[in-house]
């Protein structure tokens, strides 16, 4: 987009886009780490309001003390990637997860315990351990964002909430900061040597989304409309148990039920999956099962599990809310489109494929969660590598290594191995048409074509797609793109007018890579393809705008 830009003398070492757990993790530890470094941090709502604050779900790691170990997490990650994991990126993470859990505490963060004070450890779907901190039973990310919240405000850190991020600058290939509105409506430029994207996830793309309203895909987008290469995108993780309700953003049906006994029945009454089986094995059980007995959910039955009230207190005061007793109430659940897997490709310290541009967290894609997100692991890769690329920046690097998940881009040096994933060359265009019946009915109600968008991702790119709905979403979300075209000169620069534009290039990127994946694997399920490809090693989808 070609938007005018302020005269704004905003001048940044490094600016951090988002606040949730990644972002605030790059935030403190660049401006402890060098006090004369200037850090802003970049958020359109409240410092304390992104998606790590409603993460029910606790961190994965291996402390130690136990028969645990971070080979088997690591195992247990690749696993639920289903086979698209880069071995390297997990091994940070289950390596490096245990030092910023340690730190987050020493920051403030309170973990529930046991009796006695060792921390309380919970086992979630596919894992093989107990190996998941919780704070506050289900309130682990509120107490994260609690912690980081507080230590920026203590950091020197510039702070600029409210403010809404519209694109990057890019001058001579290098990010040199954004464009943003600023709580007075008004269009600012922030120039900055290093930017950081945090910006979270996309679940608004989706009708039904446990997600806050904040998820609207804008790091990803921005970086899209900027060339930036992003992969995996097709890979949504779609929480299985989400209340069935009419409440948006879905209420979590936290995973720690099933790890402590909670059972899936059908409309029959009749177990039909294994409770502890990965996410994406669980939403596909379900979808499949919902549509079989042509059932709107499925239900949880926890009415035999002792002392829910004190084990779960956050669940249990939702359910009270909506006048539900999990003592004598089965609960009813679908799924919902939950985490993002794929996202702006980096290397293993965050580096995009964008001089100066660094990315962390849900935004991200670091090869860590593959085809389907290991339950925990979420919370646990903002902090290992917000950690990293802080390092990155601190250390001085520019561009992207060939390393992570970057390899699929950046050739290794002649002579050495390249990895199983570094087989698909980048998509520029599908061979569909873009022009055909591409164009949609536009009466001027932004918000009634929001939510035509969501549905149609949900019912053509939700738990099972196929060519025919998976075309019907990419050209409908095209459509809505080519309304914004001419944004700038027909339309107001507007947070909530740019956040849709924003949801349409994001959930265009999904049904694209979702149209080029001839297969089913983790969270990604064609009807059309229902096996793996055999006929070559798993391979990345990656996409960026010439």
């Amino acid at each position: 987009m070609n938007i005018e830009r302020s005269n704004s003398k905003i001048e940044l070492d490094v600016l951090v886009v988002g606040s949730g757990v990644a972002g605030l993790s790059a935030a403190v530890r660049l401006a402890t780490s060098e006090p004369n470094l200037k850090v802003g941090v970049l958020t359109k709502a409240a410092l304390d309001d992104s998606t790590t604050r409603w993460a029910q779900g606790g961190v994965a790691a291996v402390l130690g003390g136990d028969e645990d170990s971070t080979d088997l997490h690591l195992a247990d990650t690749l696993g639920a990637g289903a086979g698209l994991c880069d071995i390297d990126a997990v091994r940070v993470l289950v390596s490096e997860g245990p030092s910023r859990v340690e730190e987050l505490i020493t920051l403030g963060a309170e973990f529930d315990r046991q009796p006695g004070g060792r921390l309380s450890l919970a086992r979630e779907g596919g894992h093989s351990h107990a190996r998941v901190l919780h704070a506050g039973g289900l309130a682990t990310g509120a107490e994260v964002e609690r912690a980081l919240v507080k230590a920026v405000k203590d950091s020197a850190a510039g702070l600029y909430e409210g403010w809404f991020a519209l694109d990057l600058i890019v001058e001579d290939g290098k990010c040199r900061g954004v464009s943003a509105i600023d709580t007075e409506g008004e269009i600012q430029s922030i120039r900055a040597a290093n930017v950081i994207l945090a910006t979270g996830g996309a679940g608004q793309v989706f009708s039904v989304t446990t997600n806050p309203k904040e998820a609207t895909g804008d790091g990803i987008a921005m970086a899209l409309r900027a060339g930036a290469v992003v992969g995996d995108l097709e890979f949504v993780q779609f929480h299985p148990t989400a209340l069935h309700h009419k409440a948006m953003p879905r209420p979590l049906i936290s995973e720690a039920l099933r790890g402590h006994g909670a059972l899936i029945r059908d409309i029959k009454g009749e177990r039909f999956v294994d409770e502890l089986a990965p996410r994406d094995v669980v939403s596909l059980a379900i979808a499949i099962k919902m549509a079989e007995q042509d059932a709107e959910c499925m239900w949880l039955d926890a009415t035999h599990l002792a002392e829910f009230d004190t084990r779960f207190p956050t669940i249990s005061k939702s359910l009270a809310d909506i006048g539900l007793n999990p003592a004598t109430d089965w609960l009813p659940i679908a799924p919902a489109a939950h985490y993002t897997c794929g996202g702006v490709l980096t290397d293993l310290n965050g580096a995009t494929t964008i001089k100066g541009l660094f990315a962390a967290g849900e935004v991200a894609c670091t090869g860590v969660h593959g085809a389907n997100r290991l339950a925990s692991n979420s919370l646990l890769e903002g902090m290992v590598f917000a950690g990293r690329v802080s390092e990155a920046v601190l250390s001085g690097q520019v561009g992207p290594e060939p390393s992570g998940a970057m390899r699929a881009v950046i050739k290794e040096r002649e002579g050495s191995e390249r990895g199983p994933h570094d087989v698909e060359g980048i998509a520029f265009e599908l061979e569909y048409s873009k022009n055909e019946n591409a164009r949609i009915r536009f009466g001027g109600d932004l918000q009634k074509l929001k939510v035509s968008l969501q549905n149609h991702m949900s019912k053509n790119a939700g738990v099972v797609r196929d060519e025919s709905s998976l075309l019907a979403a990419w050209k409908f979300t095209y459509g809505v793109k080519e309304l914004f075209e001419p944004y700038e000169n027909q339309l107001p620069i507007t947070h909530e007018n740019m956040e849709l534009l924003n949801l349409a290039e994001v959930a265009h990127a999904i049904a694209g890579a979702a149209l080029m994946r001839h297969e089913s694997r983790g969270a990604h399920t064609r009807q059309d393809y229902p096996g793996l490809d055999e006929s070559r090693p798993p391979h990345r989808i990656l996409f960026n705008k010439p």
